[in-house]
């Protein structure tokens, strides 16, 4: 009889454990409220089959499940490492779908069957950037003036050898010019546990943010030509002998050069070494830690980042600092249609005397109160946090007009959304400012609008305690 159930179970099974992005069905059933296999029972992998990589190394895909043909998986285990799997490959960011299939070949062995849906990796495309921090920026303080964007173009390549190494290469010119350049490989050697990456770039900038003025807005210096010339090299050793971790060792070299008159004139701290030039080495070593449900967008799981770094070969004076900061995210479902995350940030820099170009903390990036996107707040210590509370709305997908074999359909997913925020910022009282040195937050709603390759935008309405409110949109690519 204890056979009979087994095979009863493991047919079952084989009828309904279709996996597929974002929920499984339970690999546990009961009949009358009986269990009946022996969850310590152990199933063997005896192959595992992939379709659908036409560019992607099948070794890069199998270094992302959690278990390898020829092993043993408990009965119990196997439903949570197949969602595992199915998370630790979508988050390679290289496939629009992945679906895992367990096939059931007799009582105690199995095959995983994996079908997969690639991404579009090469983009040769014409750029049309703004050079302003935000959307808002350049329509509220600038009336949308077209000679403030940038124009060139880049190719971009995510997957240049089917080992996810991506290639960028960039041609901008207009307000402001850039010729940049960046490859990175993460799976370089054998085991697929180390990486790295190169880059180069030089940009030369017509407008320079010289200063934070006291009511928190960037006072910059435009000319007719360009009054900033920098030069960028950098490279980066990436280690990642599990799932979760890794970390980062990398080091850079900057050389940059600006208009007499913002070292001489505007700001003497600038540089703060008495000359409108400085060149400097960049060292740092950073800890990740990253599981979650869609590392673009997720809804369930955690993030955590670590990072300790040195600029400049001194310990005070002129460009030397030596900062620390971290990030934790955590991500939480409801139910199936309610999320929640809380995000926060901290960071540090010795010694507290700065000069200006290090001194930079919230408005500036990822790092801001939504709401108080307007304004930059400089600091040496600083700390934020946010709160959303998000509802799925609809999800929906709208057919592509033409016939393609990458796109057949781009789904389309809506969730409505409230948040607040807090955060402190100090500094040195002869930087002070209005936003300085006092604990600030907001509030407001809005929805987030998500669909192919992860895109997400972004429309919110905010309120900041200086009496203000307004719209924002921001907007976030998968890749």
């Amino acid at each position: 009889m204890p056979a009979v159930k087994l095979l009863l179970l493991l047919f079952f099974c084989w009828a309904n454990t279709c996996i597929a992005q974002p929920a499984l069905p339970n690999f546990y059933q009961s009949l009358d409220g009986k269990i009946l296999v022996d969850s310590t029972a152990k199933l063997f992998v005896t192959a595992i089959y992939i379709e659908g990589n036409k560019k992607t190394k099948a070794y890069v895909i199998e270094r992302e499940m959690r278990f390898k043909k020829g092993d043993s998986v408990l009965a119990s285990s196997i439903q949570e490492k197949l969602q595992l799997s199915q998370e630790l490959i979508y988050n390679t960011t290289l496939f629009t779908e992945v679906n895992l299939e367990p096939r059931f070949i007799s009582a105690t062995e199995l095959e995983i069957h994996i079908s997969l849906k690639e991404k579009w990796y090469i983009y040769p495309s014409p750029q049309f950037q703004l050079i302003d921090r935000n959307i808002n920026e350049w329509i509220k303080t600038y009336n949308a003036d077209l000679e403030r964007v940038v124009y060139g173009a880049k190719f971009a390549h995510y997957n240049l050898s089917g080992r996810r190494d991506q290639l960028r290469l960039t041609v901008l010119n207009g307000y402001t010019r850039n010729f940049s350049f960046n490859y990175s490989a993460p799976y370089s050697n054998h085991n697929l546990t180390e990486g790295f990456s190169v880059s180069a770039a030089y940009t030369q900038n017509r407008e320079v943010t010289y200063k934070t003025s006291k009511n928190n807005l960037p006072l910059r210096l435009t000319g007719e030509n360009f009054i900033r010339n920098n030069f960028n090299a950098s490279a980066a050793y990436i280690v990642r002998k599990g799932f979760y971790r890794r970390h980062v060792f990398s080091i850079g070299y900057t050389h940059s050069k600006v208009d007499d008159s913002i070292t001489q004139r505007y700001n003497p701290r600038y540089f703060d070494n008495g000359k409108n030039y400085v060149g400097y080495a960049d060292i740092a070593y950073t800890y990740q830690y990253i599981n979650t449900n869609n590392i673009n967008y997720p809804l369930t799981g955690k993030l955590f980042t670590l990072t300790a770094a040195k600029r400049g070969l001194g310990l005070s004076g002129g460009i030397n600092v030596l900062t620390a900061d971290a990030d934790y995210s955590r991500f939480y479902t409801h139910t199936k249609k309610w999320f929640s995350m809380l995000q926060t940030h901290v960071k540090i820099k010795a010694p507290f005397t700065q000069a200006y170009i290090n001194q930079s903390a919230m408005g500036y990036g990822d790092l801001y109160l939504q709401g108080l996107e307007n304004y930059v707040i400089d600091g040496v210590l600083m700390g934020l946090a946010k709160y959303t509370l998000k509802r799925k709305l609809i999800s929906f997908s709208l057919p592509v007009p033409f016939k393609n074999k990458l796109v057949s359909a781009i789904p389309v997913t809506i969730f409505a959304k409230t948040f607040v925020n807090g955060g402190y910022s100090y500094i040195q009282k002869q930087f002070d400012t209005m936003l300085g040195n006092r604990f600030l937050y907001t509030s407001g709603f809005g929805i987030d609008i998500l669909t192919l390759y992860d895109f997400n935008l972004r429309v919110e309405y905010s309120f900041n305690q200086l009496g203000e409110k307004g719209l924002f949109l921001h907007a976030k690519g998968g890749f």
